[in-house]
């Protein structure tokens, strides 16, 4: 059930039943010449969509994450580090006053991790500096490092992965929109790998915007895998945030 196309009715009948909830959040940034701008927020949506169908409550994405390093290429949003902690504790302190103690956002983007990890340690700080036993369980799930995904990426794509703008990723966004694929041609075939300190030395870096990966090996096939692969690695870390 996603919360979005739910009543309200309905969503005090599901808290009768569980107090968990799925958050997607990811990124609006570039993703090299043949990957989507909202690649890494499409990739834990369409993943969360499917988890709805199993009768789980997701709520609406949070599609604008912490991608400062990415400013120099047209199309990339960012919220600052403080911003985003800010929207995480709204979001949860909101869904926290309704029942809800179980928290799993669901994650598509490298760059949120500290920043997620952050705002949770905030959270935990309020109820301790309090003097109070916190009764929120918060988890943050990164999609792409999931057990089945791992293990189906190395066997599709070996090294040509890399770590930005992954066939992996962009093979999963061809799935949910298949007629966004494209056969744009990539100058080198595989992007130089390393790493950058800010926005101007990311572009200066990697001119393209791809970081060691090889994405003209995506496609729409793979992208149905990488679903299915990924569909049961988060309702397993689910699973396990339901039993804690």
């Amino acid at each position: 059930m996603k919360l979005q196309q739910a009543t309200w009715p309905e969503v005090e009948a599901y808290l009768e039943a569980s107090d968990a909830i799925v958050i997607p959040i990811g990124s609006t940034e570039q993703h090299g010449p043949n990957g989507l701008v909202g690649t890494d927020a499409i990739c834990p949506e369409l993943i969360a969509a499917g988890m709805a169908e199993r009768n789980v409550l997701v709520a609406p994405t949070l599609s604008i994450g912490m991608a400062q390093h990415h400013l120099a290429f047209p199309g990339s949003i960012t919220l600052r580090p403080s911003t985003l902690m800010a929207v995480i504790r709204d979001v949860v302190g909101s869904l926290a006053n309704h029942g809800f103690r179980r928290f799993m956002f669901l994650n598509g983007h490298g760059g949120n991790i500290a920043t997620v990890q952050a705002a949770f340690a905030e959270i935990y700080a309020a109820s301790s500096m309090a003097g109070l036993a916190s009764e929120l369980r918060l988890e943050l799930f990164n999609w792409f490092t999931g057990p089945r995904i791992k293990k189906l990426s190395a066997e599709l794509f070996g090294d040509a992965e890399g770590s930005h703008a992954t066939p992996s990723e962009i093979s999963l966004t061809w799935y949910a929109y298949p007629d966004c694929a494209s056969t744009v041609e990539l100058n080198p075939v595989r992007a130089p790998d390393g790493g950058f300190r800010d926005a101007i030395d990311y572009r200066n870096t990697f001119p393209d915007g791809r970081i060691g990966s090889e994405p003209g090996l995506a496609s729409v096939a793979h992208g149905e895998r990488l679903y299915r692969a990924g569909l049961e690695d988060a309702m397993e870390a689910l699973d396990r945030i339901r039993r804690a």
